[in-house]
């Protein structure tokens, strides 16, 4: 799970925005920021260095996470 809607919210960057720097489809980051799909690790460290944040930044918590499961 991933934190990249919180951030464009906190950021109000708009998704078609951040698919255009990425050179990626506007359905492939809205499938990212739905948490439908995950980003490869390189795309990530991409959309952390175009939001100007950390990798940590975009993601969950394990602990968050592992509370909902139980």
């Amino acid at each position: 799970m991933n934190r990249i809607k919180e951030v464009l919210e906190e950021k109000g960057i708009k998704q078609k925005w951040l698919a255009d720097k990425l050179g990626k489809s506007y359905n492939m980051v809205n499938s990212y920021v739905q948490n439908r799909k995950q980003p490869r690790l390189e795309v990530l460290y991409d959309i952390a260095e175009i939001l100007g944040i950390g990798v940590k930044d975009l993601l969950n918590e394990r602990n968050n996470t592992d509370k909902c499961q139980n």
